[in-house]
């Protein structure tokens, strides 16, 4: 039975771990072909193993001329999946200039760009699903320690819906995947810098009604409904999996 991606070609960014890894396997598992982009090689070392129809890129998105080339080289791009992703962690008047410039390039500059270069050959073909990772801290609700990267995601948010509703009559779709905690280890970094992991683990999961962090492969599991034609009718929405934090 083929899956439901099948014959379709995806970029993924951010796919050395977390939700673009499980995201990456998840669209080669539908049948797509996947280019997994990451700026550490090691992480996706095992990728193409896994999935013969997986190719890892190293890649930077902030540095918008290697963006580009990784963009142009991918070919064609029927599904675009912008989640790389840093994350401030820290309250407002600790966030210097060069770390709240550093969330806008990485979570919305880079997407931007990407979404700016595929446009062109997704409007041409009448197709493509585009769908950047925001996060329930941005425009939905506010965290505590987390006031640059929430405006950074909230800006994400606005991109999403600007882009839906400027190519709504063309066949394309943008829509945006928007995470509670989940568990990843750029979160358990976060954890274990405070000295006590046990302590932080708790109240990340504190957060969640539900009384667990989200899995990656779960949101992983909406992308590929994002991404196929499952949601051919749904255009500039959020798709909050959040354990019912936003509640």
């Amino acid at each position: 039975m083929a899956g439901r991606l099948q014959g379709k070609r995806a970029f993924v960014t951010g796919a050395g771990q977390g939700i673009g890894r499980e995201t990456a396997l998840a669209f080669a598992a539908e049948g797509a072909e996947v280019v997994a982009a990451s700026r550490t090689l090691e992480k996706m070392a095992d990728l193409p193993r896994m999935h013969g129809s997986i190719a890892p890129v190293v890649l930077d998105v902030a540095d918008r001329d290697a963006l580009a080339a990784a963009l142009a080289e991918a070919g064609r791009i029927d599904i675009l999946f912008n989640c790389a992703g840093w994350v401030h962690d820290g309250t407002i008047t600790e966030c210097s200039d060069e770390d709240w410039q550093r969330g806008l390039d990485v979570n919305v500059t880079a997407a931007f760009r990407a979404i700016r270069a595929v446009l062109p050959q997704m409007t041409e073909r009448g197709s493509g699903s585009i769908i950047n990772v925001a996060s329930v801290a941005s425009s939905i609700t506010g965290v505590a320690r987390r006031a640059a990267y929430g405006a950074s995601k909230a800006a994400l948010i606005g991109l999403t819906k600007g882009v839906a509703r400027e190519v709504i009559a063309t066949g394309v779709r943008c829509n945006a995947l928007c995470p509670g905690t989940t568990e990843s280890p750029s979160l358990v970094e976060r954890m274990k810098a405070t000295g006590d992991e046990e302590a932080a683990r708790r109240e990340f999961i504190s957060r969640q009604p539900m009384g667990r962090l989200g899995r990656a492969e779960e949101m992983a599991a909406a992308a590929v409904f994002l991404a196929s034609d499952e949601s051919a009718f749904m255009t500039g929405q959020l798709v909050i999996m959040d354990g019912g934090q936003t509640l």
